[in-house]
């Protein structure tokens, strides 16, 4: 199994366990459990909901979806805590450039949609949907095409909804539709089937949860799987244990959002700015996607990028989207689970 990043005083907490359990430290003085409500259904959810901890330099964030189970979810919070407890790596850039995000919607919505966006030039439409027929996909991305111009980027994101002969079916079809693909994001779920769409196809191949939900996130390059990978902080456990995938995979990076609040987003601009190398718009401008925010000063796009910089949670913003009792119990449970470890010695 590869190692994602556990170094430092993680790998003596890791390492004193006993077990291969992570020992979490108690770096959190201030927890808020938040609910917002989505501008649009996305990711088939409508409220977005999350933990905020502040720790020793800042802020950060826990908010794995419910799909995750614990295991899983124990990167978030190893990710959560970095960023509360450790100082961010040094920056190479000041600004990051941030694509808009499409979900769903009716071709007659898009143009609103890319209206909480301003500057961008990159889209990233998302397809698949259940319930919805290629035809849909297909009228969605002609009119970003129309809303972008000629010289607007698209990239589409069908999150593994694809088989192998579907997607090879269907990727002209798309990338004819909108005026030309930037790239396909996960068409298939398995790094094999990836590996197969990308011989037969021209449009390039990204990679995303094959890289994030794998034992092994180095596979992909291994296997000639994928032209690009797409690395979120939380699901990967931090920045820095994405600095160590980014450094070993050997791939242009595209860094995108967990659909979180500006805590988390902050968390991934960080590690955009820190990489060598940013060739693409990074998929971080999704605060525009929440109805509210928990800082005063959302990380949102302006001129199509998103300047680096901390974030503060504010006691009248935490309370205004402040979670209602029964989700407060929800995550108490998580957490507890999360951060549990049955086989720690005494």
């Amino acid at each position: 199994m590869v190692d994602l990043g556990i170094t430092g005083r993680w790998r003596e907490w890791f390492e004193r366990s006993g077990h291969g359990r992570l020992v979490w430290p108690t770096v959190v003085a201030v927890r808020h459990v938040y609910a917002i409500a989505l501008r649009t259904r996305f990711r088939g959810i409508a409220v977005r909901e999350g933990v905020l901890v502040e720790g020793a330099v800042g802020w950060g964030e826990f908010s794995p979806f419910w799909d995750y189970d614990p295991a899983r979810a124990r990167a978030w919070w190893r990710a959560a805590v970095e960023a509360a407890d450790e100082e961010p790596p040094a920056p190479r850039r000041t600004r990051v450039p941030v694509n808009a995000t499409v979900p769903a919607v009716a071709a007659a919505d898009v143009a609103g949609v890319l209206a909480r966006f301003p500057g961008c030039t990159t889209a990233k439409v998302k397809v698949v949907e259940a319930g919805q027929v290629p035809g849909a996909d297909l009228e969605r991305l002609a009119a970003v095409r129309d809303a972008l111009g000629p010289a607007g980027r698209i990239r589409i994101d069908a999150n593994g909804g694809w088989d192998v002969a579907t997607a090879v079916r269907l990727i002209p079809r798309y990338d004819r539709a909108a005026g030309g693909l930037e790239y396909v994001e996960q068409p298939c779920p398995s790094v094999e089937d990836l590996a197969a769409v990308r011989r037969r196809v021209s449009v390039a191949i990204a990679a995303d949860e094959s890289i994030r939900r794998a034992e092994d996130p180095l596979r992909v390059a291994r296997l000639g799987a994928a032209d690009i990978a797409v690395l979120k902080v939380a699901p990967l456990g931090g920045i820095g244990a994405c600095l160590e995938i980014a450094e070993r995979i050997g791939l242009p990076v595209v860094v995108s959002s967990a659909l979180e609040t500006s805590v988390g987003i902050a968390a991934g601009v960080a590690l955009a700015a820190a990489l060598p190398e940013l060739p693409y718009a990074c998929g971080l401008a999704t605060v525009g996607l929440l109805a509210s925010d928990v800082v005063d000063d959302p990380l949102v796009a302006v001129d199509g990028a998103l300047d680096v910089r901390r974030v503060a949670v504010t006691a009248a913003r935490a309370a205004g989207v402040a979670a209602d009792h029964e989700v407060r119990q929800r995550w108490d449970r998580r957490l507890a689970e999360v951060t549990s470890d049955p086989d720690r010695r005494p």
